[in-house]
């Protein structure tokens, strides 16, 4: 049998479907604020800022000028070690300036022993007074000291004129003579008197160019240059 009838809404049974409940149904989503819909872009600006500034940090070096909390303490372990490094230097020459002290009593020991520090014994000071040869005493030139000059010559004024030179030279005490009769040398001399005259003599001698001083007994003054043979 053909079914000619058309089904409409009216002719299924009403059922709980049919009754739905007022306003909105089913999920959905509400409005959000102003804050929530603005947060993504600034956190992508703020991103965007921290790395392009790490990036400038890096490339320019002031990165490595932050005083990075773990840095400070790689500074102060390293201090510390050097620290330990230099005590243990400071220690070392401690001990070694010990040694050398050591040594050096020992070796002031030694010779307190009359030995050096090889073992060999030294003489005492009594030893050496006796090897050493006395010494001389210290000749110095008087120029204060009385010189008599005597002409030999035959040549008129020669002493007074050997008598100038001496005198230019600062003797201050210079007679000039003629001889007396007493002995005369065979050549130009200057004599003394005493041990200590020598140097004055010698330096009388250089001085007007004589090359035989002696020392005689019984002259009249300290130093006596007799001519004879002018020069």
């Amino acid at each position: 049998m053909a079914h000619t009838e058309k089904e409409t809404y009216g002719s299924y049974p009403t059922d709980a479907f049919d009754n739905p409940p007022s306003g909105p149904v089913g999920v959905h989503r509400g409005r959000r604020s102003l804050a929530v819909r603005v947060a993504p872009f600034v956190v992508v600006i703020v991103v965007a800022a921290l790395a392009g500034l790490l990036t400038w940090g890096i490339a320019s070096g002031e990165l490595n000028k932050v005083p990075w909390p773990w840095a400070q303490q790689s500074a102060q372990t390293a201090q510390s070690d050097q620290d330990r490094q230099d005590d243990a230097a400071a220690d070392d020459g401690d001990d070694t300036q010990a040694d050398a002290n050591a040594q050096d009593d020992a070796a002031d020991q030694g010779e307190a022993d009359g030995q050096d520090t090889d073992g060999a014994a030294q003489p005492d000071d009594a030893t050496a007074d006796e090897q050493q040869p006395e010494s001389q005493p210290e000749q110095t030139v008087n120029y204060n000291t009385s010189v008599r000059v005597i002409n030999a010559t035959g040549v008129n004024g020669y002493a007074a004129q050997q008598s100038g030179v001496l005198q230019s030279v600062g003797y201050t005490s210079v007679i000039a003579a003629n001889p007396s009769g007493g002995a005369l040398p065979s050549v130009n001399v200057v004599w003394y008197q005493n041990e200590t005259d020598l140097a004055t003599a010698q330096n009388i001698a250089d001085t007007l160019g004589i090359a035989t001083v002696e020392q005689a007994a019984g002259i009249a003054d300290p130093i006596v240059v007799v001519y004879i043979a002018a020069q």
